[in-house]
């Protein structure tokens, strides 16, 4: 696997680079969004494998960004992931309720993280 282009949507500097690292040295190619403004051009664009999305970005949210990715023709198939340190059962709900693909919460654990893109990746391979 690896080479995947993995598209990384957090305004958090430190959660941008611990991630973008993380999947880096397993080879991924990542890029980083600070807003879901830039986010969703830039997937609209490059087409990722996967969007990482946070919930609560400043302007657009991560839900609005979304259902913008999901209305687009080039982007609705592409798996997006919330990657959000809201982590209680109202918050997972919400996330399932606008249409994630998944949940990966902050701060992440290595193993849980790198386990999860594997396989959703995987799944997505024809």
């Amino acid at each position: 696997m690896a080479n995947e282009l993995i598209l990384i949507v957090e305004d958090n500097a430190y959660n941008q680079k611990l991630a973008g690292d993380v999947l880096r040295v397993k080879g991924y190619r990542v890029l980083v969004a600070e807003t879901a403004e830039a986010g969703v051009p830039m997937a609209l664009e490059q087409k990722p494998d996967l969007v990482l999305m946070d919930i609560h970005l400043p302007g657009m949210n991560g839900i609005e960004a979304l259902a913008k990715l999901r209305a687009a023709p080039e982007t609705r198939e592409i798996p997006v992931f919330a990657f959000t340190a809201s982590v209680m059962p109202q918050d997972r709900r919400e996330v399932t309720a606008a249409g994630f693909d998944g949940f990966l919460s902050k701060p992440i654990n290595l193993k849980e993280f790198l386990e999860t893109i594997a396989d959703v990746l995987a799944k997505k391979k024809p």
